[in-house]
């Protein structure tokens, strides 16, 4: 993807706290830019800037599809969150974030926490997700996890006719907060949960608290599944996986799940798998992100995730009545709402 779909790309170092980040703004037709900070010890720069653009634009289609009044950005710092994250780092990417005057408001995303945003608070009002002490909704993860157990049940019952996940057989890769909100939701219904992380004081958590069966990270992709659910990174539906999955769903809160848009998109419709576009599903944390901004309210953020489980069932349909992969009717779906108020932003 070209920088120069973007409106905008800001490279930030600062050699005194080691600080590498990079933030791009999308589009901001619907509103101001709104997106989480990765951080994440990226192999090279190149790698970094290629994340953040395919995360900015996700953002986009996201908050377009979610109805919300923000446009897309997104930010990634280039380290390692558990052994490169400090206060002095986070307040200085604060003073980036805010010199951009609130064209771009950052939240959490994979590597940040709540308590990092309190820290980026204290240089810049442009954030969100926010404890609520102050005057925030908190970790959105359970409201994200909510809007992901929406789409996987208006996907069942796409292909069954009924929306219950008892009985089936679904793997969650990533167990971070999001994944095992996903989880307690799942064991509540009766799904048989299988689960897989990179971090065994993650799995150990989970498997504290639930009745799940663990996976190693490298057989997930050939574990006999009925639902596959990534909640970490993302291109992990790629040319290598594609031929091993066996699952008939796909649907995660992971952001960027096919490594090739176009391509995977395609392959997955025509291997029979049925694809929860991953900006739709995970649409909850951005929802309570938006709500924090027009004032915070937990029950209205949680009434309009429960919205992903309509919308995805509009996008099935559409897909279907136009022939079309799943990922291509959301983004057309998300297309036309930002074509809708571009033309009347014209007419003023």
């Amino acid at each position: 993807m070209a920088a120069f779909d973007h409106e905008q790309v800001v490279f930030c170092q600062d050699q005194a706290t080691g600080l590498k980040s990079i933030l791009a703004i999308h589009n901001t037709t619907l509103g101001p830019a709104v997106g989480g900070t990765r951080m994440w010890a990226y192999a090279t720069e190149d790698e970094a800037l290629t994340d953040v653009l395919r995360l900015s634009r996700g953002m986009t289609y996201k908050n377009a599809l979610a109805g919300l009044n923000i446009g897309g950005g997104k930010a990634v710092v280039i380290g390692n969150a558990r052994t490169d994250k400090n206060e002095a780092l986070l307040r200085r990417f604060g003073r980036f974030v805010d010199s951009l005057g609130g064209k771009y408001i950052t939240a959490e995303d994979v590597g940040m926490s709540t308590r990092d945003m309190e820290l980026i608070r204290l240089e810049t009002k442009h954030v969100v997700g926010l404890p609520d002490f102050m005057g925030g909704g908190g970790d959105p993860s359970p409201v994200t996890a909510y809007g992901v157990y929406m789409g996987m049940k208006a996907s069942v019952r796409e292909l069954t006719g009924s929306e219950s996940l008892a009985g089936k057989r679904v793997l969650v890769q990533g167990v971070g907060h999001v994944g095992q909100y996903l989880v307690e939701h799942l064991v509540k219904e009766g799904a048989e949960v299988l689960v897989a992380d990179i971090y065994e004081d993650r799995i150990r958590e989970v498997a504290s608290r639930f009745q799940v069966t663990y996976v190693k990270p490298d057989d997930v992709y050939t574990t006999a599944m009925d639902i596959y659910a990534p909640c970490a990174l993302g291109a992990t539906v790629n040319d290598d996986t594609l031929s091993m999955l066996t699952c008939s769903i796909i649907c995660g809160a992971a952001n960027n799940q096919l490594a090739r848009e176009a391509e995977h998109g395609e392959a997955v419709r025509k291997k029979g798998i049925l694809y929860a576009p991953d900006y739709l599903v995970n649409a909850g944390g951005i929802i309570n992100c938006y709500w924090e901004i027009i004032g915070y309210n937990r029950q209205a953020a949680m009434s309009q995730a429960e919205n992903i489980y309509q919308t995805t069932r509009a996008i099935f349909q559409k897909s279907a009545e136009e022939n079309i992969p799943t990922y291509l009717a959301a983004n057309r779906m998300a297309e036309a709402r930002i074509a809708s108020i571009a033309q009347l932003r014209t007419r003023r």
